[in-house]
């Protein structure tokens, strides 16, 4: 664990001041990250009316890079314990934990021991495409296209 705790220091560490610089390194890991075996991480879905959540497990001693995520939303970290890096720091989690995202938030998690985490989203969406684009953005510059449009639209 001292060897990820040196690698998220590393990422947030001078000249790393700067937000857009801890993005880049974020993303830079992710396509480091891509070249490697991947971990199996079942995912539920869950529906409910005006809600969609989704439960993950990510196994023990396992990094996973989440996505970029256009709107705030709930967090329920129900089993485990986990390392987790953004661009506002690192932060230690251990389950029982509920915690609200803000919008552009991308994460890398250190699973300490095997984790369920669990997002929770507005929509009365079904269609898992639709849900991923609706609370997904594929960059940063769509997600800032994206926040504008929908301030607009509560400020129009």
């Amino acid at each position: 664990m001292n060897d990820v705790i040196k690698l998220f220091d590393n990422m947030l560490a001078s000249p790393a001041a700067d937000k857009s610089i801890i993005r880049e390194r974020i993303l830079s890991l992710q396509e480091e990250m891509q070249q490697m075996e991947q971990v199996d991480c079942p995912v539920k879905h869950h529906f409910s009316t005006g809600s969609y959540a989704r439960e993950i497990l990510l196994p023990a001693s396992s990094f996973v890079i989440g996505k970029i995520h256009r709107h705030s939303h709930v967090n329920v970290i129900s089993q485990g314990e986990c390392l987790v890096l953004t661009e506002d720091g690192v932060r230690h989690y251990k389950a029982p934990l509920t915690f609200i995202s803000l919008p552009e938030t991308k994460r890398v998690v250190y699973s300490i021991t095997d984790v369920v985490w669990t997002t929770v989203h507005v929509t009365s969406e079904t269609d898992l495409a639709k849900i991923e684009e609706y609370v997904i953005s594929p960059t940063y510059n769509d997600l800032d296209a994206s926040i504008l449009l929908e301030a607009a639209k509560c400020h129009g």
